[in-house]
């Protein structure tokens, strides 16, 4: 399988066809092999239009959500972002190659591991990994410029909101356990303001300020 023609059929139908426009979004999507963050025997489905489960009751995102949630953090170059559920490490992939510094973090230990040696392997060195509740976010590290969640939160976590520099942005997914809503909060010197962009469904955010922690 020729997986540079399969990730610039997937960049043309599913990203721009949809609406994609932002040019350093669509260059990054072009350059990073999804194929490398899946499991081998799946690596054939990595540009399908649909998420691909990666272990642990877990899934890497639908190539247009990726490029949809990249694209409205409204990334210039400079910013240190941070990143809610690093999963298979592509979403951070992503943002490594448009930022000076990722920060991300995940709760199985498994996927943190395996999306670090991938990360390494690409030689993504701007990008700062860790194992732990993300619910909570990074405090040690914050302010943040832009923060990402890849999972639906039944609220947008107030440590999150917290951690944003003003005129910072998060992306985050709000909604019950089986749909929600792509949501972008700005916080300006006044506070916050909160658009609406698509319906989604994620995996939850699990943790002390999303739906709590499991057994």
């Amino acid at each position: 399988m020729n997986f540079e023609i399969s990730r610039k059929r997937m960049v043309e139908t599913q990203l721009i066809a949809r609406g994609i426009a932002d040019q350093r979004v669509i260059d990054a999507m072009l350059k990073i092999p999804r194929h490398l963050f899946v499991e081998e025997a799946m690596a054939t489905n990595a540009y399908s239009d649909s998420p691909l489960p990666i272990g642990e009751k877990q899934t890497i995102s639908q190539p247009y959500m990726v490029a949809l949630m990249t694209e409205l953090l409204n990334l210039s170059g400079g910013e240190r972002v941070l990143e809610i559920g690093t999963g298979s490490g592509y979403q951070a992939a992503i943002l490594a190659t448009l930022v000076d510094r990722v920060y991300t973090i995940e709760r199985f230990r498994p996927l943190a591991l395996r999306a670090r040696r991938v990360l390494d392997s690409l030689h993504l060195l701007n990008v700062n990994l860790k194992i732990g509740d993300g619910s909570v976010g990074w405090p040690e590290e914050a302010p943040f410029d832009a923060i990402i969640v890849t999972a639906g939160a039944p609220d947008i976590p107030a440590p999150l909101l917290q951690q944003l520099s003003v005129g910072g942005r998060l992306v985050i997914p709000v909604g019950n356990q089986f749909e929600q809503v792509l949501k972008r909060v700005t916080r300006t010197a006044d506070g916050f303001q909160s658009e609406q962009s698509v319906g989604c469904r994620f995996v939850k955010l699990v943790g002390k300020a999303g739906w709590g922690i499991e057994e």
